[in-house]
C-alpha cells in the first residue's frame, strides 16, 4: 500500500485524518504542540471538560490491545465533551465473519463522526480513511509496524516541556527499531522539527537496513551512542513482532544495551530518559532510572491526554471549517 500524505489534508492543508508523521510539514507539527499546551490546564481544572467536541461522536476501534493508548483517547475525547463508543473486537462482528467494511458501514450508519483506529496490520489506518464517507476522520493508534503518530508527537510535546528548542539537540532512541512503529513516527517527527542529530542504537539484528536514509546515525554500542545526547528514548523488545531467534536471551540483552544507571553517566547530565511504554523492568531499562530523577516516562502518559486532545480538536475542526460550520 502507498503511504501518500495528501490523504491527511483538506484543501486548505489543515489536518483531515492524522495517519503518520512522514510528510507533514514543521508548521503542522507545532501548531499540534502549541494547541496541546492550551489543553494541558483542562486537566488541573475541577470539572476537567471543554465544550469544543460537543455533540460528536467518537469510536474507539482498537483490533488490538493497548490500555494505555485507548484509555488517554477515551480520556481526551471525553475531556473535549465528546461521546465515546469503545469496540470490543474480540466479541465483535469481525471475529465472527463480517468483513471489515461492513464493520465500519455499521459504525457509519450510527453518524459516527471520527475513528480511532489501532490495527497489527501496516496500513489499515489508511485504508480505513480511503474507505470512509468524507464526514468521518481517522486517527492512526498505531498500525502493524508502521506508525504511531501520536505517540511520537506526545514525545514531541514531552520533550519541548524540558528544553527551549529542538535545533540543537541529540537524541537516541535505544532498542527494537526494527518492529517499532513507534520509533519510526519519533524518527520523523525529530527531523521534521529539526533536532541536530537523531541516533538509533540496538544490535544489527533489530536495526532495519533502510533507516539511514531516514537521516539517522546508527550504534551498534551502547556507550558510543549515548556519547553526549540530550535525550534517551527506550524501546521494548516486541518479541510478538518477532520471527526467528533474533537475541540470544532478555538477560544478555540488558547486559549490553539495558539503560543502567552506569550507561546513563555517558549522556548529558541534563538528559531526560523517555519510554513508551509498557516497561519491561530489567530487560531495556532499571528500575532505578525507570523510577530515578531523570526518567520522565509518567510525564509522557499524562501529557498524552493533551495532544491527544489537541489532534482530535484540530481533526475534527478542520473538517467542520471546510463545511463552515461553527
Amino acid at each position: 500500500m502507498s503511504y501518500r500524505q495528501n490523504i491527511q489534508l483538506t484543501p486548505d492543508k489543515k489536518l483531515k485524518h492524522f495517519l503518520t508523521i512522514e510528510g507533514l510539514s514543521r508548521a503542522i507539527l507545532t501548531d499540534i504542540l502549541d494547541t496541546a499546551e492550551t489543553f494541558v490546564s483542562v486537566g488541573e481544572q475541577a470539572v476537567k471538560k471543554v465544550p469544543i467536541l460537543r455533540g460528536k461522536t467518537i469510536v474507539n476501534l482498537f483490533f488490538e490491545n493497548s490500555t494505555r493508548t485507548r484509555t488517554t483517547f477515551e480520556l481526551a475525547a471525553k475531556r473535549l465533551s465528546a461521546d465515546v463508543l469503545n469496540i470490543n473486537i474480540s466479541v465483535s462482528a469481525t471475529s465472527k465473519g463480517e468483513s471489515l467494511l461492513d464493520t465500519l458501514r455499521n459504525l457509519e450508519a450510527m453518524q459516527s463522526d471520527m475513528f480511532v483506529v489501532r490495527h497489527s496490520e501496516s496500513g489499515a489506518a489508511h485504508f480505513i480513511a480511503q474507505n470512509a464517507p468524507d464526514h468521518i476522520s481517522v486517527i492512526n493508534a498505531g498500525d502493524g509496524c508502521h506508525a504511531h503518530p501520536t505517540q511520537a508527537m506526545l514525545d514531541m510535546f514531552t520533550i519541548r516541556r524540558h528544553f527551549p528548542s529542538f535545533n540543537q539537540l541529540k537524541v537516541a532512541i535505544v532498542g527494537d527499531i526494527l518492529h517499532s512503529r513507534v520509533a519510526r513516527s519519533q524518527i520523523h517527527a525529530l527531523t521534521t522539527l529539526g533536532v541536530e542529530e537523531v541516533r538509533v542504537i540496538g544490535p544489527k539484528t533489530l536495526i532495519p537496513t533502510d533507516v539511514e536514509p531516514m537521516g539517522v546515525h546508527v550504534y551498534h554500542d551502547l556507550r558510543q551512542g549515548l556519547d553526549d545526547v540530550d535525550v534517551v528514548i527506550m524501546l521494548r523488545l516486541q518479541n510478538e513482532r518477532m520471527q526467528g531467534a533474533l537475541l540470544p536471551s532478555p538477560q544478555e540483552y540488558f547486559q549490553s544495551y539495558g539503560l543502567t544507571e552506569n550507561t546513563l553517566a555517558y549522556a548529558r547530565p541534563t538528559a531526560i530518559v523517555m519510554h513508551p511504554g509498557p516497561i519491561n523492568r530489567g530487560v531495556e531499562i532499571s528500575s532505578k532510572v525507570a523510577d530515578g530523577p531523570r526518567s520522565v516516562i509518567l510525564e509522557q502518559v499524562t501529557n498524552g491526554i493533551a495532544v491527544r486532545m489537541a489532534v482530535m480538536s484540530m481533526v475534527l475542526g478542520s473538517y467542520a471549517a471546510a463545511r463552515g460550520e461553527k
